[in-house]
């Protein structure tokens, strides 16, 4: 079993315990998603810590959009408990990176593109290339395709 996957498995053995319904269904419904995405497929296989991590970002992500998705809908405690849901599960994943940090990434990667001979708004995809496995796991694409769009345009 991989170490991120025992952790959470731990953890939610310590949230019961301690009759944390919040962070117990959190890491339930989040075990769930890995164990799905351990038997999709042909045959079942044990996940890395790398995929069990994306497949924790992605029910983060999920959380997000829901809370987002509620709040516009006027369910405010809805969207809180989204909210709540999604920093327990930031606790499993990387630090994510922030603004100026991403920006000095993208700017880095942009200058090694311009080397390569990629310029102006059709380099998009050559600098996405440089930057994706720099900050991956740390930095959602929209914000990093924001940031090369406006590193880019201006």
């Amino acid at each position: 079993m991989t170490t991120l996957k025992a952790k959470l498995q731990d953890d939610l053995t310590t949230a019961i315990k301690a009759r944390d319904e919040l962070r117990s269904s959190t890491l339930r419904l989040t075990l769930s998603a890995i164990q799905k995405e351990e038997v999709a497929g042909k045959e079942a296989r044990e996940l890395s810590d790398a995929e069990v991590e994306k497949v924790i970002a992605r029910e983060a992500k999920k959380r997000r959009e829901a809370a987002d998705a509620f709040e516009q809908g006027g369910r405010n405690d809805s969207a809180e408990r989204e909210r709540a849901e999604g920093e327990v599960l930031a606790d499993y994943l990387p630090k994510q990176l922030t603004d100026d940090e991403l920006e000095q990434l993208v700017a880095a990667a942009v200058a090694e593109a311009k080397g390569a001979g990629a310029e102006g708004p059709k380099a998009m995809g050559a600098v996405m290339k440089i930057v994706n496995p720099k900050v991956a796991g740390r930095a959602e694409g929209g914000r990093v395709a924001a940031a090369v769009k406006k590193l880019l345009a201006g």
